[in-house]
């Protein structure tokens, strides 16, 4: 039997004021051996459709709170919610210390928040920590959703999408 190469699972990053956010995405990871150092994190664990072992030490490009950060195994990934030590230093200019290119690393756009993006945070990053809050001005929870019923102007114009659609030959 060969051994398997260890591979490094795919993470995504992202950053707000004196919070760091980490997903590691990697379904169905049980009892992953994870540890939250002040410079660095490391992850090995067996999951994935193929089941292979995925392994990784990142050296983190500052220190971090490790009483504050945690880890959270969802079952289709693991997050990390990392503070700062220093939470008022500038935004990092980059997740690892090496400086290097990682093709296992990626931006999380979907959770990153630019350092001159108007509006205070508040302490956990989150909008001043309301997340329904956040949530029901995103159109989610509940909340007034937007009625597109006014966009035609009432002067009658037919919309080519009005048309029927003609039958199959």
């Amino acid at each position: 039997m060969t051994d398997q190469p260890i591979l490094p699972p795919p993470v995504m990053w992202a950053q707000r004021s004196g919070v760091v956010f980490l997903t590691i995405n990697l379904e169905d990871s049980k009892n992953p051996e994870i540890k939250i150092n002040k410079d660095s994190i490391y992850f090995k664990g067996i999951g994935g459709v193929e089941k292979k072992l995925y392994e990784v030490e990142i050296p983190l490009y500052k220190e971090i709170d490790i009483e504050k950060s945690k880890s959270f195994n969802q079952g289709r990934c693991i997050e990390f919610v990392l503070y700062k030590a220093n939470s008022t230093e500038p935004y990092w200019p980059s997740l690892t210390s090496d400086k290097k290119k990682h093709h296992w690393l990626k931006c999380d756009f979907n959770k990153w928040h630019d350092e001159d993006d108007s509006g205070d945070e508040g302490v956990d990053g989150m909008g001043g920590g309301d997340f329904e809050e956040m949530m029901k001005q995103m159109g989610g929870l509940g909340g007034d959703r937007p009625n597109f019923d006014d966009l035609n102007d009432g002067e009658g114009e037919a919309d080519s999408d009005d048309e029927p659609i003609p039958d199959l030959e």
